[in-house]
């Protein structure tokens, strides 16, 4: 399982479940945004797929500070966007979106599916880690 939001260039074409209230272009930046941890508009811009021009970003960038998703810092002449939440929070909030929106609320659900993937192996050491969470989760009431 990748522990980015987008692991790779390529699935940024596709439409973002992870970014409910967002546009396509908002999605793929924040997705950039969390994977890289930080980007200028010319990082972002190389990592979109059918980049739009220059000023397009910008206003995207705008709209999601406007939303208050992303902060920036001053790096010399530019600027560096980044995420405002957390990446591990959003991963969380997400989770808990996808869970809630497409298995009726259900863990057991979600989990069962991912594991039902073909392409889902996971090693000893893998299910041992995974064991010890689900027992540390019920220690912790949940």
């Amino acid at each position: 399982m990748a522990a980015t939001l987008m692991p790779n260039k390529s699935d940024a074409t596709s439409s973002s479940t992870a970014a409910p209230g967002l546009s396509r272009r908002e999605s793929q930046v924040m997705d950039i945004l969390h994977r890289r941890t930080g980007a200028t508009v010319a990082e972002i811009m190389a990592d979109l797929p059918d980049p739009p021009t220059y000023s397009a970003v910008r206003s995207v960038l705008r709209i999601l500070g406007e939303k208050e998703l992303i902060k920036h810092r001053e790096d010399g002449p530019r600027y560096i966007y980044y995420p405002a939440k957390p990446t591990e929070t959003a991963r969380e909030d997400i989770l808990a979106h996808v869970v809630r929106t497409y298995f009726g609320d259900s863990p057991e659900q979600a989990v069962t599916a991912l594991l039902r993937m073909s392409d889902v192996d996971l090693s000893e050491a893998e299910i041992k880690r995974l064991r010890n969470t689900i027992r540390r989760a019920r220690q912790s009431g949940r």
